[in-house]
């Protein structure tokens, strides 16, 4: 049986009709707001470099400031106030008895771009001071000494000696056949630091009665660029390299720290008393700073 022929267009009632009104097709949703700024990932915290402790020192505390962490040595003492000094050995920070720690450490952060500043300037110092090329143990290898470089003359001896002649400026250090490179570089720097304690005592014997000041002791150190310290019972401690500079930049640190045995600071009134009988104080401290990475190095010290 065959299906009857319909002429003309067929009703489809499960096809959608064109004609028919259609809802709006709905909107894709926004996308989530992004932040006007990407935070940048947090950066490691730097841990600043302290030089080795002995058993003796003092322990150091620890702060942290931003991304670094801080080592520092704590001193109590009768002062008034909460200071801060930077040598090549870190922050040391002085606070009188009855302050607290927490107080300390917000002192601390109050000056913390000053101490960051100072440790990173120290830094560059000491990685400056690292490059220098050291002394080579070799004969007429030359020597920064007051008045001009001298002359190291390395001479066979039996006996080893060590002997300055000031009329050619010459060094003269006896080598032993077994003579190692260690103890020829203690015996030139010995007799450095026996012209250092020498010359010394003789600049404060001249300025101390200028001053009207009477010191208690001298002893040498070997701090990285800390030239000198003097504390209220008059001792007072000069770095023997300064045997190396000129005899202005000596005489500065000299009566730098007589002058603080009138004024334990580093006030206005202090530089007047500086510079009552040295006046380019000034210029002496620029000097200092500028060559700090200067001292030469004794064979690899």
């Amino acid at each position: 049986m065959t299906s009857p022929k319909i002429d003309g267009p067929q009703l489809d009632f499960f096809s959608q009709d064109d004609s028919a009104p259609r809802a709006p097709a709905a909107k894709p949703a926004p996308p989530p707001p992004q932040p006007l700024f990407k935070a940048p990932p947090a950066p490691p915290r730097i841990t600043l470099p302290s030089p080795p402790r002995t058993p003796d020192d003092p322990p150091l505390r620890r702060i942290v400031l931003g991304h670094y962490a801080v080592d520092y040595e704590l001193k109590r003492s009768a002062r008034r106030s909460i200071g801060f000094m930077i040598d090549d050995d870190g922050l040391h920070v002085t606070a009188p008895r009855r302050a607290t720690l927490p107080d300390i450490d917000n002192a601390i952060r109050a000056k913390q771009r000053w101490i960051l500043t100072k440790l990173h300037e120290r830094g560059e110092r000491r990685a400056k001071r690292d490059e220098r090329a050291p002394v080579t143990r070799e004969d007429g290898a030359r020597l920064p000494y007051p008045g001009g470089e001298i002359v190291l003359r390395l001479q066979p001896a039996a006996r080893s000696h060590c002997v300055f002649d000031p009329e050619t400026r010459e060094l003269r250090v006896g080598v032993t056949a077994n003579l190692s490179e260690a103890q020829l570089k203690e015996r030139v720097k010995l007799w450095f630091q026996a012209e250092a304690k020498r010359l010394f005592t003789e600049r404060l014997a001249l300025f101390a009665p200028q001053l009207g000041v009477h010191y208690r002791s001298l002893t040498l150190s070997s701090a990285g660029t800390r030239w000198g310290s003097c504390t209220v019972a008059g001792n007072i401690r000069l770095n023997w390299r300064l045997i190396h500079y000129a005899p202005a930049l000596i005489d500065y640190v000299v009566v730098h720290e007589l002058a603080h045995l009138r004024e334990m600071n580093h006030s206005p009134a202090f530089w007047a008393v500086v510079g009552e009988v040295f006046t380019d104080y000034d210029g002496a401290r620029l000097e200092l700073r500028r060559r700090s990475h200067e001292m030469p190095v004794l064979f690899g010290d």
